[in-house]
């Protein structure tokens, strides 16, 4: 199986934090029993919508409601943590559930404040690469100077801390996990955890996974614009190493699939709103129903801010999603494929799960 999971554990309108993390777990045994090789979950911060804001807490508690498959993070963001905690940790995890363990790392907080000093932002044309959209890119710059996430950001973060360069604590992750660090974490060393690090351009975070050689997860779900760029830095930059003797990636997509087209748009109702409310910087909102979908009134302005996720969002019947798939994974080369699926009903996301799962593995 080449399909992977990404769970934020959205939170649904009218629903309860409980009751979504309840749905995450029932979730992870579907994916398990459906034969998906990892299952990953997000980190995410002041958003309503989205109970996954502690991932290694959570990632415990899906390893101990399964058997086999692979749990992991998509991501850590380190700039929020320390090398040391988040490598005890995840090392805590494997010291219980060993051998199943993915430790994925982002640089979130650090391109945040990257963003917030960026040059004025250049739109480009959107094009189409062997069958694949690549839409024009989103302009982060403005999302990451808004107010509320810049006040944010202080409160993830101890009073003047600043955080080290990304590069340098990879290398503390690394030599903390395999114990040539002067200190040692316990538990944590010797844990057998692979470590990835994820990015959603060809910047740092391609770069340090390349010249690492650790596997590198690609961003086509949430900056669709920049996803061959990141593959192709990453390869371009990989060096053998004991984790991996050649480039391993994979890439992240939306996706929902349905029994059939009418029942996958009226299911997929309500992600463009869902989009909206991060992209205008309130964070996540709670999924909406259909109904609720459909009462908002849309501006031209607000269509144009969602349009590159709406557009790259892999909706249909199960064979017509799975096509779709495929065309992504061969335009980017991946080696697996991490699907995210939100939806307001939990029966309909699991669903689509299946029917996805069946479709891919027909010849």
């Amino acid at each position: 199986m080449t399909l992977s999971i990404l769970d934020l554990a959205p939170i649904s309108s009218g629903q309860t934090a409980a009751e979504a993390l309840r749905d995450t777990i029932d979730l992870a045994r579907r994916a398990e029993e459906l034969g998906y090789r990892r299952y990953w979950l997000a980190e995410h911060h002041f958003a309503p919508g989205v109970a996954s804001s502690a991932p290694a807490v959570l990632i415990a508690v899906v390893a101990a409601a399964t058997s086999t498959i692979r749990v992991g993070s998509g991501a850590v963001q380190l700039g929020h943590q320390t090398p040391l905690s988040v490598v005890e940790q995840f090392g805590l995890i494997d010291a219980l559930y060993p051998g199943r363990v993915d430790l994925g790392i982002g640089r979130s907080g650090q391109r945040r404040a990257e963003l917030a000093k960026a040059p004025a932002f250049e739109a480009k044309d959107a094009r189409v690469v062997d069958g694949l959209l690549i839409p024009p890119p989103f302009d982060f710059s403005r999302l990451a100077k808004h107010p509320h996430l810049i006040h944010y950001a202080t409160l993830l973060q101890q009073p003047g801390a600043q955080t080290p360069d990304f590069a340098g604590q990879i290398d503390d992750v690394l030599a903390f996990l395999n114990g040539t660090h002067e200190a040692h974490a316990v538990p944590g060393e010797g844990a057998d955890v692979q470590v990835w690090i994820l990015g959603s351009s060809g910047g740092q975070s391609a770069q340090v996974a390349g010249e690492r050689g650790l596997p590198f997860a690609a961003n086509y779900h949430v900056s669709p614009s920049g996803v061959l760029e990141a593959v192709e830095a990453y390869r371009a930059a990989f060096k053998p190493s004991d984790a991996l003797a050649e480039p391993y990636v994979i890439v992240s997509a939306d996706v929902l699939a349905a029994a059939d087209e009418p029942r996958a748009r009226e299911v997929a109702k309500g992600y463009d709103l869902w989009v909206r409310s991060i992209r205008t910087g309130a964070g996540a909102m709670p999924y909406p129903t259909p109904e609720e979908a459909d009462a908002h009134v849309w501006t031209d302005a607000d269509r144009e801010l969602v349009k590159d996720r709406v557009d790259t969002r892999f909706v249909g019947p199960p064979d017509q999603v799975a096509e779709g798939l495929r065309v992504l994974r061969r335009v980017t080369g991946a080696d697996e494929l991490l699907i995210t699926t939100i939806t307001h009903r939990h029966e309909d996301r699991a669903l689509s799960y299946e029917l996805l799962a069946d479709a891919w593995n027909r010849p």
